[in-house]
């Protein structure tokens, strides 16, 4: 019929081919970052295009074109396109600014070794418009030795952890326009927050606005989430599965409660986590975390088509003392074992562990 057909990714460099694409790339952090610049550019009164991959307040929608602006916000999966386009969907976007946050392996069901997997971020770099930008996070060893190879032409600006202090549980910027407290916490969430601060300078925001804006930013749906809360207890849920999101997520939280008893409890969800021969990577992930409980549904490895995993393999995985278990019922005593009186609880998973309802769970935990 003479209908052209394409993958959304190409579809939407299509519809913004004439405007200016930031493209924010990352094994973790994107979805943030992207929310980040979306929240400071909307306080702007700036108007754009955007394509992010969680719900944030104040949108209906997290896809919008516009026929009369000039930017185009993108958080750009390294996942692939399509069936009919298998090429990881930030290669198609083609930017003019592009953000690279950090790399950890992941996706093993497409990039069987790591080096296949760091190739795709080399590629992202080539895939920058000429003149184009790339900002990125010079915390990274990964990404530092990409974004600094001699045969990166475009212009690079690299960043890193901002000036800050940790005060009864909240986090303070402290910056040449004054101090900013702020409503999201831990390492990762402020190297964010500069490579955003990074790209919005490029897009011409200053930096009395972008600060001025960030400090109402309280994160993207399911990104250290908090649930519930008492004067002693709080719990949060958070979206970490991959072994670099679900030790940086651990390790945020253990800064910012330093006090208090930490019990970490993840879902083994994706099809990389309840692969055996990728179990290992999560060792120390977890150390952090005063009590670290693991769960998976049987249910779930099945529609994988994967073996089963039998619980001493999980536990020698994380080489730390763990709790595993396969009835998401089971964890509501479980997460509550040996409480102490002064806690934070942390669930993180991309799935929704057995269908647990983590609200009733959190209200239990903090009474």
């Amino acid at each position: 019929m003479g209908i052209p057909i394409c993958s959304y990714p190409a579809y939407f460099h299509e519809r913004t081919k004439n405007k200016t694409r930031v493209v924010i790339g990352g094994s973790h952090g994107k979805t943030t970052i992207t929310s980040m610049i979306v929240h400071v550019l909307r306080h702007a009164g700036v108007e754009f295009d955007y394509l992010v991959g969680a719900q944030l307040d104040g949108f209906d929608c997290m896809v919008k074109f516009s026929d009369t602006s000039k930017v185009a916000i993108i958080e750009g999966d390294e996942y692939l396109a399509s069936a009919l386009e298998p090429v990881p969907k930030f290669h198609l976007y083609k930017p003019d600014i592009a953000l690279i946050s950090g790399i950890a392996w992941d996706h093993i069901n497409v990039f069987k070794t790591f080096a296949s997997y760091v190739e795709q971020f080399k590629l992202f770099i080539d895939a920058i418009e000429p003149g184009g930008k790339l900002v990125y996070c010079q915390e990274d060893a990964e990404v530092r030795a990409l974004s600094e190879a001699k045969d990166v032409t475009v212009d690079r600006v690299a960043y890193g952890i901002p000036e800050h202090r940790i005060e009864n549980g909240s986090t303070v910027l402290i910056t040449a326009n004054g101090e900013v407290p702020l409503e999201v916490f831990g390492k990762h969430n402020l190297q964010n927050l500069e490579g955003a601060r990074h790209v919005c300078h490029l897009l011409g925001i200053g930096n009395a606005v972008f600060y001025a804006a960030i400090a109402s930013f309280h994160g993207a749906a399911k990104r250290l989430e908090k649930l519930a809360e008492t004067t002693d207890r709080v719990v949060y849920k958070d979206f970490a599965h991959s072994p670099s999101k679900l030790k940086a997520t651990v390790e945020a939280v253990r800064e910012q409660f330093p006090d208090r008893q930490l019990v970490a409890c993840m879902e083994l969800h994706t099809y990389s986590s309840l692969s055996e021969n990728f179990l290992d990577q999560y060792a120390g992930c977890m150390d952090a975390a005063d009590r670290a409980i693991v769960f998976y549904d049987p249910h779930a490895v099945q529609l994988k088509r994967l073996p089963p995993i039998p619980p001493e393999r999980i536990q020698r995985a994380f080489a730390r003392d763990l709790e595993v278990y396969s009835d998401p019922i089971s964890i509501m005593g479980g997460v509550r074992k040996d409480q102490k009186e002064r806690s934070v609880l942390l669930m993180m998973s991309s799935g929704n562990f057995g269908g647990m309802d983590l609200q009733a769970m959190s209200e239990a935990f903090i009474a």
